[in-house]
């Protein structure tokens, strides 16, 4: 099959890399709203180049989107016009009402659309949501996540990121929903700020906390920092009456114990969120060309990214009023 890929830039090299790995993937066709940067990146890889997605759309059998934040959204609508396939990088868009029209349009198309979601295909999330599903950790009562980067991103960054918890801490929400299988319905939030002036200077924050209330009355604690000087640490605590299980708990993990009389872990820490979950990057990539291909249905869909992002928006609200949010009254379920 051709595959076209939407934005040259440091994921799109990423995904590229990966999409031409692929057995299914015959050809990769790359555009860009910088030709230059189309071009370099064909010419790394041996693929071709489009002028732009309307041309690239009429030679693909499906589209990855790795372009900006900000155009999402259009090159979304532009891909279910032409009822091609796509792979689309969160988010979807850059408010939850537009993400809310984007999912009425996709639902009505029945064009399929996959969320990029990575940590839905890792092996650990995958065997903790086995976990819950099989019962051998009896009744679950707290889930702990973190989502802690080594270093901050610029603060060009800033200003387009939507925030700590729709940029990071949207991948925890996500995860919780599809681990537990239960949704959100109320969240209390804080956030604080001991690094670069930057993120207070565009509203947001460095680090922050959420103590999250499913509907079957699991608490879930959620952490995110842009300043963990140990090293890339994502991490997933399931707790319950019957067992507990943990997932990123393995040399890597960015923590050194203190513990007289214990070398775990034993390193090389990940710094990275790609080095982090290259294979899920990986095994996500190759579901979508089977669902280009028919032979699989929308494993992440435009609705899963619309219930995390209320979630996020929901810690928003609470961040800013220090009060706890019901998520019901955050857009809608809808």
């Amino acid at each position: 099959m051709r595959i076209g890929l939407a934005g040259a830039g440091r994921i799109g090299a990423f995904h590229a890399a990966t999409l031409a790995g692929l057995d299914d993937v015959e050809q990769l066709v790359v555009t860009d709203a910088v030709p230059e940067a189309a071009t370099r990146l064909a010419d790394q890889g041996g693929h071709e180049v489009a002028a732009d997605l309307e041309e690239l759309l009429t030679r693909v059998d499906g589209l990855v989107i790795t372009s900006s934040t900000l155009s999402h959204s259009e090159l979304l609508r532009q891909a279910v016009a032409a009822r091609v396939p796509t792979f689309c990088e969160k988010p979807v868009a850059m408010t939850l009402e537009e993400t809310h029209q984007v999912n009425d349009l996709v639902e009505a198309s029945q064009v399929p659309v996959q969320v990029g979601f990575q940590r839905r295909f890792d092996q650990g999330y995958r065997q903790a949501q086995a976990a819950v599903r099989s019962g051998e950790l009896g009744f679950v009562h707290t889930v702990r996540a973190n989502t802690h980067d080594q270093s901050p991103p610029p603060a060009a960054y800033i200003p387009t990121s939507g925030g700590l918890y729709r940029d990071c801490g949207v991948h925890d929400f996500d995860i919780i929903r599809f681990v537990t299988g239960r949704e959100v319905v109320s969240v209390f939030a804080t956030g604080a700020n001991k690094g670069d002036a930057y993120f207070a200077e565009g509203g947001d924050v460095d680090t922050a906390a959420a103590v999250l209330t499913l509907d079957d009355d699991t608490l879930a604690v959620v952490t995110a920092t842009r300043y963990n000087g140990a090293g890339h640490d994502v991490r997933l605590e399931v707790m319950g009456s019957g067992g507990t299980v943990g997932v990123g708990y393995d040399d890597s993990l960015a923590v050194r114990s203190v513990e007289p009389d214990v070398d775990f872990p034993r390193g090389p820490q990940k710094w990275s969120f790609m080095e982090r979950f290259l294979p899920a990057y990986r095994r996500e990539l190759g579901v979508f060309t089977d669902v280009v291909a028919g032979r699989a249905g929308t494993p992440c869909t435009v609705r899963d990214a619309y219930q995390a992002f209320r979630v996020a928006e929901a810690c928003e609200v609470s961040r800013a009023t220090g009060q706890p949010v019901q998520v019901s009254e955050i857009g809608g379920a809808r």
